[in-house]
Parts: structure tokens; C-alpha cells; sequence
């Protein structure tokens, strides 16, 4: 099955005179740091198909977005399952709705989303490796490895130990 996109223009059009509700399928963190003003957020990995998405709202159609279009995009069969009148995909997500110039909210106060943070992470330990091996003595190199190591591993298992300890970290905890 085949999902109909929607360009941000219409899709604000359609949000614009109730014809449509816009559903960000991205996690939590990602939504809370910027989002579309009136999207409902509904993580990808808490949607049931079967919910029935018409009882909580009275627009005919839903809109869903991701940031770029991939995850809804990967997900299309998926998403077509809902049982909404109507469903479309924000073709290029949150990012061709900016650049369509029309308006988000920004939370900067939110931390970036974990995905980020890993690779902010990773790519500042590859670099203290190197250099310290540059300049300290060549045993540093290790420490690149090992990071190395561990990205490889997160993706062939999908499961990245550094995620895991950067989603405890106190910046990452939601506020009661």
C-alpha cells in the first residue's frame, strides 16, 4: 500500500482550516526539543495500527512527519494501517517544512536528541584519541578503537552501550 505525500504547503493548509492533523512520529526528545506548532506527538514506537486515530480528532486526515521523511517513509505500510479517513506522509519532514519557511518551535532548553549526543560523543573521544596519541604516547590509539569497536558493534546489534549511558545522564531525565 501506497501512502499519498503531502508537500509542507498543503499540509499546513490542510492543518490550517481543520481539515487534517499533523502526528510527529519521532521520540519524545526530538519532539520536545523542536516540533510544528499543533502537531500531536505519537512516537513511532508506541503506534498501534489498529488505534484509532479519527477518535482523537475530528479531522478527516492525519499527516504524519519524522524529520526528514525516512522514518515515515520506512514505515509506510505501517502507517497506512491507521485508521484515519485519510493518511499522508510530510513529504521531507520537519526539515522541508523549514524550508518551506514555515514556522516550529524551538525549545533550546531540551537536550538534542540522543542520536546526536552519540555521535558528539563518539567523534570527540575518536579525537581525544588520536591526539593523545599524537602527543602523549601511541597507547592512546586504543581509546579511538574501542570506540570504533563499540559503533561497529551498535550497528550490527542495535544496541549501543553509549546511548544507554547517555540516556541516564541528568540532562536527559524529564523533569518532574
Amino acid at each position: 500500500m501506497s501512502i499519498a505525500k503531502i508537500s509542507p504547503s498543503e499540509a499546513r493548509r490542510r492543518v490550517a482550516d481543520g481539515s487534517a492533523v499533523l502526528i510527529d512520529i519521532r521520540e519524545p526528545m526530538e519532539h520536545a526539543r523542536e516540533s510544528i506548532p499543533g502537531a500531536l506527538s505519537k512516537p513511532l514506537s508506541t503506534i498501534d495500527p489498529a488505534n484509532d486515530f479519527a477518535s482523537h480528532t475530528s479531522a478527516p486526515a492525519v499527516i504524519f512527519h519524522c524529520l526528514t521523511g525516512k522514518r515515515t517513509g520506512d514505515n509506510e505500510a505501517r502507517l497506512g494501517n491507521c485508521s484515519a479517513p485519510e493518511v499522508f506522509l510530510l513529504e521531507g519532514g520537519l526539515n522541508a517544512w523549514k524550508s518551506a519557511g514555515l514556522p516550529t518551535q524551538i525549545d533550546r532548553s531540551k537536550p538534542i536528541d540522543l542520536q546526536r549526543q552519540v555521535q558528539i560523543a563518539a567523534g570527540s573521544l575518536v579525537l581525544i584519541g588520536v591526539a593523545l596519541a599524537l602527543t602523549v604516547s601511541p597507547a592512546f590509539i586504543a581509546l579511538s578503537a574501542f570506540v570504533g569497536a563499540g559503533l561497529t558493534f551498535a550497528g550490527i546489534s542495535g544496541w549501543c552501550g553509549m546511548a544507554k549511558l547517555l540516556g541516564v545522564m541528568p540532562w536527559n531525565k524529564a523533569a518532574a
